[in-house]
């Protein structure tokens, strides 16, 4: 039997409705359209007997998806609406070229990417007060007034190296090639399992990015902290979710229960994407092409 698609759609980016138009047709004809959902809209999403999600919209959209959607464990398809399109493999002539073959009755092309949950405890509280999962990153970001802060590192509770500085980066092999890379930090292969640890602007020349495998847990704890009305040091998910944090406060974050599962596009590979859209070893005046000498 044909796959059934629900397709969610960020409404607010340039060509989606263009975009969903031709999309829309194409499950019409090869496969069962489950229904069309605004990706900006709040709360759960009813799959109303999907098989599959299909994305439209930039990588935003798609973290926010992956989160919102987490609990359903369909496959998802991102079709690329916007800018850069990291994450999301396929625009729209490509997914119509495959779209036969996606919503088909045949074994899909599936990535299972690794989310991490965040988990944070209130100074004076017994547990966690706040709990959120990330596909990219957990961000402790120092915020204003942007004074230095002081964060306590613990690998499964053994104490770690003190971060000084304007905060620092937690990611995914997904996240790798995000905020981690902008910071320093090094690109890791999505099939891996692992966390990523990237100081963001760190008062130190010996503070190193390190890679750690997904078994372990990571606590940060806000030795010091830009407290204040207002905003302040602050702990961020995949740049979407935002959460304050004071002084004393403590992170938690290890590998989530749940997992992303990703259609590929059996056109591309990861290792084509970085050099095709991050211009990966790029030589200046290659034009994003990597020096073959």
């Amino acid at each position: 039997m044909p796959r059934a698609a629900l397709i969610l759609v960020n409404h607010t980016k340039p060509g989606a409705d263009e975009a969903l138009s031709a999309v829309r047709r194409a499950v019409e004809r090869h496969g069962r359209l489950a229904g069309v959902a605004d990706a900006d809209a709040d709360g759960a999403v009813d799959a109303n007997g999907a098989d599959l999600l299909v994305i439209l919209g930039g990588d935003g959209t798609i973290l926010a998806q992956a989160r919102r959607c987490a609990d359903l464990g369909l496959p998802a398809l991102g079709v690329k609406v916007g800018n850069l399109g990291f994450l999301a493999e396929f625009d729209t002539d490509s997914f119509l070229r495959h779209a036969p073959a996606i919503l088909g009755d045949g074994p899909l092309p599936i990535a299972e990417r690794m989310m991490l949950n965040a988990a944070v405890t209130e100074p004076g509280a017994a547990g966690p007060t706040f709990t959120s999962a990330a596909l990219n990153d957990a961000v402790v970001t120092a915020g204003p007034p942007y004074r230095l802060i002081e964060l306590d590192i613990y690998i499964d509770g053994e104490p770690g190296p003190t971060v000084r500085g304007d905060g620092v980066i937690v990611a995914t092999p997904v996240g790798s090639t995000a905020y981690n890379v902008s910071a320093g930090g090094p690109i890791v292969s999505p099939d891996l399992d692992s966390f990523t640890i990237t100081p963001i602007a760190a008062h130190s020349l010996a503070f190193r990015p390190i890679v750690l495998p997904a078994e372990h847990s990571i606590e940060l704890v806000a030795r010091r902290a830009n407290d204040g009305d207002g905003a302040g040091t602050t702990l961020v998910l995949d740049g979407q979710v935002h959460h304050r944090l004071r002084t004393g406060a403590r992170v938690r974050l290890a590998r989530s229960g749940r997992a992303v599962r990703l259609v590929r596009n059996p056109d591309t590979t990861f290792w084509s994407t970085l050099i095709r859209k991050l211009h990966w070893a790029a030589a200046p005046g290659q034009g994003g092409r990597a020096d073959p000498r």
